[in-house]
């Protein structure tokens, strides 16, 4: 199938911005690559410490027989349930290696918080920041520097950006990534937002809340929901940077071991075929924009739109909201997912899932398919779905996935939910910004309205559970972003938001925080650049002043005169605000990355 042009130009103007700083990288990766075995090249001071603490018959197969080496990365912790999994990853994974005459050491384990259980207090506000962290602690981890191969053992919001991240400054070794899968389906999405909303609105108390949450929220795995977790999956998917199909397979089945194992058998091939597919040349621009297109025709989330910068820039490239909002106008959706639709990821997966989503855009011309994936067969690989063989063997068998078995849920690239992904870039006097409208009513694309002006989530709570809020307005939360507060999430505000469009009332957010893949029904122009703190024009915005929010003309104003605009005098952050903002649950110790924080469209980075 012949390439959109509009994909085939994005990836164009993508190459060209980023070409010296591509070739840079290039460069500094063979140079990498080039250099001998780290347990030849080392003194043997070096070489005794980096494998003192194996059996002596590993030491002997990976100095003397000169066996490949991998190591293992690793997010696991047993208090979150989407890694608690990863406790029994590696034993596996230094079984199998052991198997095929290798070696496998767990080079780093790093940190992985939940934003579920932050989101709404301060500890959320370390969340952005973990992804640079976790970056960091995977190049601690590599810096031992006598490694053939890795496993980079994550899966949620910040872990699968901070390993890859991370993972790139290591870009001349072969690299698999090996997911955990999500939970069981439980309570359903939709009857936890109905819960929570009855609860907002002070129907219902804390014990039914807590019972809905604990339905929801019930044994190993990741949330159900088609949030930034499993968007991560999806993405990794569609990079060829996965076991084929491996992203929604449960801990619980049996196929998820030998998937794990598979994924040893991969990188070990790449070494033993002397194919050179290292992490670095395989995330090229193709490779980034079909993630872009994976993200966008299943409606992902919009952290994304921060952490893909972020990783571009990791491997030497520059992308920017405008490829992503160029592409949004020609990939449509294929899938709807909670919140972009009742399904759960379970029924996501059970209907076609990553592999039919890929194949239609691939025979739509709207993926590249000349990329380098971890498998020979390459993206095309990434079709169909695994299954363990119908014998007492060990192994997987890979087959078709077929038609859509559940149109619902899944739909043909000829007859999609929608001819666009839904994502679009607003621009205006109020910054930059985005805002994802793939779950929000037809009716609700533009709101014209009042601002009320909020320097918290808690502040808007409160006003909320005052009743200041009934009536059509635009709420707009200032002081989110990097450089403020590490700008957290705010889906706490998405309940009451709810429910007051549930009234009837024109409501909308505006905002320089993030909303992730929980924004849902109510319209919210997020990640807003340049942020407040930042002087951006948020700053400027008054109480009662008219903003207009016009999603289908990509426009995002303060109807106000321009010579009144003009003259205003930004806001600033209070004092008091800032010191309570750099203090509590280690907020402290962050301090540089809020000084060094880069803007939401240049990946919040803090490393550059």
């Amino acid at each position: 199938m012949k390439l959109h042009p509009v994909l085939e130009a994005v990836t164009a103007r993508i190459r060209q911005r980023s070409a010296p700083t591509r070739a840079a990288y290039l460069a500094r990766l063979d140079e990498g690559a080039g250099r001998q075995r780290g347990a030849d090249r080392m003194g043997c001071a070096n070489v005794a410490h980096a494998f003192a603490a194996l059996p002596n018959n590993d030491k002997f197969r990976v100095v003397a027989e000169r066996a490949p080496n991998i190591a293992i990365i690793n997010s696991y912790n047993d208090m979150l349930s989407a890694h608690a999994p990863f406790g029994h990853f590696p034993p596996v994974i230094k079984d199998e290696a052991h198997r095929l005459g290798a070696n496998a050491q767990v080079a780093a384990g790093v940190p992985a918080m939940c934003d579920g259980v932050t989101q709404g207090t301060h500890g959320m506000e370390l969340s952005l920041f973990s992804r640079d962290t976790i970056a960091m602690a995977t190049a601690v981890g590599l810096s031992h520097d006598v490694f053939d191969a890795v496993l980079m053992l994550g899966i949620c919001d910040k872990i699968v950006p901070g390993l890859l991240i991370g993972a790139l400054q290591f870009g001349h070794l072969p690299t698999v990534f090996v997911p955990g899968g999500p939970m069981p389906s439980g309570l359903s999405n939709t009857e936890k937002s109905k819960v929570r909303e009855l609860a907002a609105q002070g129907l219902v108390g804390r014990k039914e809340l807590l019972e809905a949450e604990e339905k929801a929220y019930h044994t190993q795995g990741t949330c159900t929901f088609y949030g930034t977790a499993n968007s991560n999956q999806m993405l990794m998917e569609a990079m060829g940077l996965h076991v084929p199909g491996s992203a929604f397979v449960q801990p619980q089945q049996a196929l998820r071991e030998e998937l794990t194992r598979e994924a040893v058998r991969t990188v070990l091939g790449i070494l033993k075929t002397r194919r050179y597919v290292p992490i670095g040349r395989m995330v090229d621009e193709r490779s980034i924009v079909n993630a872009m297109a994976a993200l966008l025709a299943t409606g992902g989330s919009t952290n994304h739109l921060i952490h893909w910068v972020a990783v571009a820039r990791a491997a030497g490239m520059v992308i920017d909201w405008n490829d992503f909002d160029q592409l949004s106008a020609v990939v449509p959706l294929l899938a709807r997912v909670y919140p972009n639709g009742v399904a759960d990821v379970n029924q996501f997966q059970a209907a076609g899932g990553p592999g039919y989503v890929i194949r239609e855009l691939l025979d739509a011309g709207l993926m590249h398919e000349d990329v380098l994936t971890v498998r020979e067969g390459g993206l095309r690989e990434y079709t169909r779905e695994p299954a363990l063989q119908a014998s007492e063997q060990h192994g997987l068998v890979w087959s078709d996935i077929g038609p859509s078995r559940e149109e619902s849920i899944v739909r043909p690239a000829g007859a999609p939910f929608s001819r666009t992904g839904g994502l679009k870039l607003l621009v205006g006097n109020l910054g930059r910004s985005v805002i994802k409208v793939s779950s929000v009513p037809d009716d609700r694309h533009v709101i014209e309205a009042p601002a009320r002006i909020f320097d918290s989530q808690d502040a808007l709570l409160a006003a909320f559970q005052a009743g200041e809020l009934e009536r059509d307005l635009i709420c707009v939360v200032r002081w989110q972003g990097p450089q403020a507060n590490g700008m957290p999430e705010l889906h706490k505000l998405t309940p009451p938001l709810a429910v007051l469009q549930g009234k009837g009332f024109r409501v909308a957010l505006v905002t320089d925080g993030r909303m992730s893949g929980a924004s849902g029904k109510v319209p919210a122009a997020i990640h807003v650049c340049p942020e407040a703190a930042a002087g951006g024009p948020l700053a400027l915005l008054r109480d009662g002043d008219v903003v207009r929010l016009d999603a289908p003309a990509g426009q995002l104003e303060a109807l106000v005169d321009p010579a009144e605009w003009a003259r205003r005098e930004p806001a600033r952050m209070s004092d008091a605000q800032r010191e309570a903002n750099g203090h509590g649950v280690g907020r402290e110790l962050f301090a540089g990355m809020r000084r060094n924080a880069l803007g939401a469209e240049e990946g919040a980075c803090t490393w550059l």
